[in-house]
């Protein structure tokens, strides 16, 4: 039994050790586990949480590869299934000294889009305290959109689960802009907690600025009590329905390494906050300082703490 569960497409990444090069002219590459809901996942157990997650594999070497690291970070498979009929997704992704890296996929018609979401009603919610919900596992595929919707409706039988949703943008997977918009808010207004970034906003409701992204959806959420808008850098700005606003001030980082995995770092931050009683800003702050880790390793989830890490970072961090 898990306090903590997510459901999602993990990747199996070949992050190319060739300093800004090219993708094509790489030849040198190291394997990590990726994918933005295990990244969470992973975090979330590194903390100590009890962490279940819920996705469709390839009888692979990859699908191997990723139920192994699973298994090493502790986090429980129960609900991960096997196919023989479809393969796990792949990703490569270049190394820089600057900048976003470049990544390329290889997920079309993978085991997790041909997702039978009759799986979901095997689950054990009793024990669950928190559901992490994210943008990309329903933009892969028609299939798993319509598990996504009906891994939602299950979870609203039970009240006292509290979801976060992060949007997660990942354009190229969506017919459309149109599309992808449309679906992403209405997900996103079934859930309590809503962790958009400034970016984001602007794709989704026209604005950058922090206040009216919460404002959004805030109005618009049937479910929605609480938003937290990443801001890069400068932090996260909180508000809750009916409450005033509050900006959590972010963490100085000299030297980025990688940026994938820091909203995700964020999200672990939130969550765990949250399963642990802290405060709204609070739980932010912490969200703050893991994906201001994130950045400084070159996996996607390499720089996630431990507990005694995260507070030893956080107190040099608010020494300095």
């Amino acid at each position: 039994m898990s306090e903590f569960l997510t459901i999602g497409e993990p990747i199996g990444l070949f992050a190319s050790q060739d300093v800004d090069q090219s993708l094509a002219d790489a030849t040198h590459f190291e394997k990590y586990l990726a994918g933005a809901e295990v990244n969470v996942s992973v975090g979330v157990s590194r903390l100590g949480h009890s962490t279940e997650y819920v996705t469709r594999l390839g009888e692979d070497p990859v699908g191997e590869f990723i139920v192994k690291q699973l298994n090493l970070n502790h986090i429980a498979t129960d609900y991960v299934e096997t196919t023989p009929d479809y393969w796990t997704a792949l990703q490569l992704k270049q190394r820089v000294t600057k900048g976003d890296p470049g990544i390329f996929y290889y997920r079309k018609n993978s085991a997790a889009a041909h997702f039978q979401k009759a799986i979901l009603d095997r689950i054990d919610f009793d024990g669950i305290k928190l559901v992490h919900l994210s943008g990309i596992f329903p933009g892969i595929s028609g299939t798993a959109l319509d598990a996504f919707k009906h891994l939602i409706s299950l979870i609203h039988q039970y009240p006292a689960i509290r979801t976060t949703f992060d949007p997660n943008l990942r354009p190229q997977l969506w017919s459309s802009k149109e599309k992808m918009v449309s679906t992403i808010n209405e997900l996103a207004s079934q859930a309590n907690i809503i962790l958009p970034g400034v970016n984001e906003g602007e794709i989704l409701m026209g604005s950058r600025d922090p206040e009216k992204i919460a404002d959004y959806y805030l109005n618009h959420g049937e479910q929605t009590d609480t938003v937290i808008v990443k801001v890069g850098s400068k932090g996260a700005y909180v508000k809750t329905k009916g409450g005033h606003g509050a900006m959590v001030s972010g963490y100085h980082v000299d030297h980025v390494v990688d940026t994938v995995g820091a909203g995700d770092g964020f999200a672990v931050g939130v969550i765990t906050g949250l399963l642990e009683g802290l405060s709204n800003e609070e739980a932010a702050k912490r969200g703050n300082a893991i994906g201001s880790l994130a950045v400084q390793a070159p996996g996607d989830n390499d720089g996630y703490p431990t507990y005694e890490a995260l507070a030893a970072y956080q107190g040099e961090a608010i020494r300095h």
